[in-house]
């Protein structure tokens, strides 16, 4: 019998390239803090993870390389963020405090799923070895 890894991991293996997909985000936001005119950008995880479920549910295959790869998103779930802070003068909108606190939020929770998909790797490898 076939173990099937899709079902075994289901949106967990996803939910981990999300949130590496975040932190470069929020990474790219803090390098430019100090660069005029930068508009600060963010990733609503949960409408990412939304989709993932989507399209995996929906098991579709491109079959001509011309045909739209419907998917993916066009900008991948990345947008520009509303800004809590004034302008100050320069345009940026990126208030390090906040990227920071989104960074180790985001690392927290990146632990958190790959500590979890680490579990279930043990528990399949155990239930082929038999226990060994």
């Amino acid at each position: 019998m076939a173990i099937n890894l899709d079902k075994a991991f289901g949106l967990h293996a996803d939910g981990l390239v999300l949130r590496s997909k975040r932190a470069e985000v929020i990474a790219s936001n803090i390098a430019n803090a100090d660069t005029p005119g930068y508009k600060a950008k963010g990733m609503d995880f949960q409408k990412a993870l939304a989709q993932a479920s989507q399209r995996q549910s929906m098991g579709m295959t491109r079959t001509n390389e011309k045909h739209f790869d419907v998917r993916m998103e066009l900008n991948n779930g990345v947008e520009f963020r509303v800004p809590d802070q004034p302008d100050t003068g320069d345009g940026n909108t990126v208030d390090v405090q906040v990227e920071r606190n989104l960074y180790l939020e985001n690392s927290l929770e990146y632990q958190s799923s790959f500590q979890f998909l680490n579990g279930k790797i043990k528990g399949l490898k155990k239930a082929i070895t038999g226990g060994q």
